[in-house]
């Protein structure tokens, strides 16, 4: 597994809101070529701009298995890209694994 590089610009947290927004995360999923990679919640709130909620510490907060009834812009971002996101057993960093296409 490898970890996904970006570049990270120097932010302090109070420059940072929490986003309800995810479409740059979705926008860079889609530009991986990577099928599985990790990213830091670092790395994440580099990638959208703004820190994630405190939700984003349990594990379901990222679960794309989910009701669909639930309304969870991570999750559709994630979903929209072709990724399946999965918290990580450290509670600080996330996999993205890509989904096989059906036919």
């Amino acid at each position: 597994m490898v970890s996904a590089g970006i570049a990270f610009g120097q932010r302090s947290w109070d420059e940072r809101t929490i986003v309800n927004d995810y479409d740059a995360l979705r926008d860079y999923l889609m530009r991986q070529k990577q099928t599985e990679f990790v990213l830091s919640f670092e790395q994440i709130e580099e990638i959208i701009g703004s820190a994630l909620p405190r939700a984003a510490n349990r594990a379901s907060w990222w679960d794309s298995l989910r009701s669909p009834d639930i309304q969870m812009p991570q999750r559709e971002a994630c979903l929209a890209a072709g990724f399946v996101a999965t918290r990580m057993p450290d509670g600080q960093s996330v996999r993205f694994t890509k989904k096989k296409q059906r036919r």
